[in-house]
């Protein structure tokens, strides 16, 4: 559970250092003499960090973003630099960025060092799965920006909001066991483990992940699906992704599945894939829905 707003006095300070340290050497993120951003030219790399420079109201200095970065539906008129997990420097740097933000995990490596040593400000958004984690996420987007003050009033409504939807959460779905399903794509079933967004998105809801005794995501055996029965299967919406073995209820065609008791009830759960993982400014509104669903799926 979030405690109060006073649980982190401590993360200014370490966003101070993170900023520090992860823009690049010889090009200073403040203008000389200004004290403020030289920054209206912003790329933001990641679908979290882009829905928060728009929360923040600072989506005007905006140029581009990566194609993760679909909400809100604004964004999508921005050029698109490319997947955040696939980015070429090219494609980054086309848009002649002033500031490029980064949410951590993004690349590949080689391209992320190409970034570094173009001249262009780059700053990286600590990715954790947590709600402290979104708090950090825009603590660190604000001081990058120069907007601490809107910072502090955003982190401080989504710390409230959080809170209470986890209250409400934990009363419902205290017990559940869920197995996120990432892709049946080939007839296997690739789960998520401990240290993905979905085990933590599932903790945010009150609810247990089936398969948390692995970090990621792993393939699963039958012995293994059949051991974690789940009481619900949760996935994502694939609209249009042509991965038709996700389309409908096709999940539970698979015969361990079958054998678990979501499977023997069918008790399957999709939700909109951004909105669920992207810890950002909307999870709050994430873990009242996944929490209503998943409870009245399990009843």
């Amino acid at each position: 559970m979030i405690g109060s707003l006073s649980r982190f006095s401590g993360v200014s300070a370490a966003v101070a250092l993170t900023v520090a340290a992860l823009v690049l050497p010889g090009k200073p993120l403040f203008a000389e003499g200004t004290g403020s951003p030289d920054s209206s030219n912003v790329v933001a790399i990641g679908g979290s960090v882009t829905e928060i420079v728009y929360a923040l109201g600072e989506d005007k200095r905006l140029i581009a973003r990566d194609s993760t970065s679909i909400f809100p539906a604004e964004a999508a008129s921005l050029p698109d630099v490319g997947y955040m997990r696939a980015l070429s420097p090219e494609g980054v740097l086309s848009v002649n960025p002033e500031l490029i933000l980064m949410l951590e995990g993004s690349g590949p490596q080689e391209t992320v060092d190409v970034l570094r040593k173009s001249g262009v400000a780059m700053a990286d958004v600590p990715e954790a799965y947590t709600a402290e984690g979104i708090i950090k996420k825009v603590r660190v987007v604000g001081e990058v920006l120069g907007v601490e003050a809107k910072a502090d009033a955003l982190a401080g409504k989504l710390e409230q909001d959080l809170a209470e939807a986890q209250r409400a959460a934990e009363s419902r779905t205290s017990g559940v066991r869920v197995l996120f399903v990432l892709s049946t794509k080939g007839g296997r079933i690739l789960a998520a483990g401990s240290d993905t967004a979905a085990n933590g998105i599932l903790a945010l809801a009150g609810a247990e992940n089936a398969t948390s005794g692995f970090s990621g995501y792993k393939i699963l055996s039958d012995e293994a699906i059949v051991s974690a029965a789940p009481d619900v299967v949760l996935m994502m919406d694939r609209h249009g992704d042509g991965e038709d073995a996700t389309s409908g209820d096709a999940v539970f065609d698979h015969p361990a599945v079958a054998q678990t008791p979501a499977g023997k009830d069918r008790r399957l759960v999709r939700m909109n894939g951004q909105l669920l993982l992207g810890f950002g400014p909307r999870t709050a509104e994430a873990v009242r829905e996944l929490s209503t669903r998943l409870a009245d799926t399990a009843s």
